[in-house]
């Protein structure tokens, strides 16, 4: 891949393009940090030059009674993750700490998709439910976007890097992902894996790309199919991606930016910092 000062863009990108995008998932692997060093490194972030980009801390619920002894006069803005598996009764406990926590305002949560998953009361908190893959997928996201509305903010979540159960989606499977939640008009996040802002080998591993994904969501929105939103999905050449970021307006990066709504990343400053050196955002 040519290095990323090759292909350093004109101009900035619509800075609304990447507000409040990457989500600080420093807790979660492979980054692992300390609770208290997370939210030390989350106070950084939000008084940095690429404040703008960052979204909440991402907090386990098993840690939602870990925080109160770390918060000071600043609120801290949170988002409660219960990964596949976790009982909605435990998100919906730690949530209720949080809400009755001064200090932490409570963004929204997480947990696995279940055909149960109404069961759990978060009282209207925007809510991300992580889909399986394979068959069950497009049945999820009809699931979801079946209850979704403005006064009930649902979204469908997707893994995009691999872990020891979880094999890391190809082009195909994420262009599938992105197709279905498009056609269902129904909102995603996306966790693990987008470390970087294209799409990559990184230390032997596959890892999706950033830029790549704005731009797929871009055209699919357009009406591209799978197959043809798979080769942007895989396109390694930051001189390819750059000026299509470049190119899309406020209007193009409101409608991207409703769908693609955030993803979660163990060090934010990664993207971010790959970003700068592209020139597509400013003051990082």
């Amino acid at each position: 891949m040519p290095p990323l000062s090759d292909a350093r863009a004109d101009r900035p990108a619509e800075p609304s393009l990447f507000a409040s995008l990457v989500d600080d998932a420093a807790v979660f692997p492979p980054g692992n940090a300390p609770l208290p060093e997370a939210v030390r490194r989350h106070r950084v972030h939000r008084t940095s030059g690429y404040a703008a980009c960052v979204g909440p801390l991402l907090v386990p619920a098993s840690a939602a009674g870990d925080l109160e002894p770390l918060l000071d006069r600043e609120p801290l803005r949170v988002g409660v993750i219960g990964r596949p598996g976790t009982p909605g009764e435990v998100v919906a406990a730690a949530v209720g700490v949080l809400r009755s926590t001064t200090g932490v305002e409570v963004a929204g949560a997480e947990l696995g998709w279940t055909p149960d998953w109404r069961a759990t009361d978060l009282g209207g908190l925007p809510l991300s439910l992580e889909v399986p893959r394979g068959s069950d997928q497009v049945a999820a996201i009809a699931d979801i976007a079946s209850d979704a509305s403005d006064l009930a903010p649902l979204q469908a979540k997707f893994r995009t890097g691999a872990t020891e159960t979880w094999a890391w989606p190809d082009e195909t499977e994420l262009a599938t992902f992105v197709r279905a939640a498009i056609d269902h008009d129904l909102g995603f996040k996306l966790t693990g894996g987008l470390h970087h802002a294209l799409r990559g080998t990184h230390d032997g591993e596959e890892q999706h790309g950033l830029l790549n994904v704005l731009a797929a969501v871009r055209w699919a929105l357009n009406g591209e199919e799978v197959d043809e939103l798979v080769p942007l999905l895989a396109e390694r050449d930051p001189a390819v991606l750059v000026p299509q970021i470049t190119r899309m307006s406020a209007a193009d990066a409101a409608i991207v930016r409703a769908f693609f709504t955030a993803y979660g990343c163990c060090e934010v400053t990664d993207p971010i910092g790959e970003l700068t050196t592209l020139g597509l955002v400013q003051g990082a």
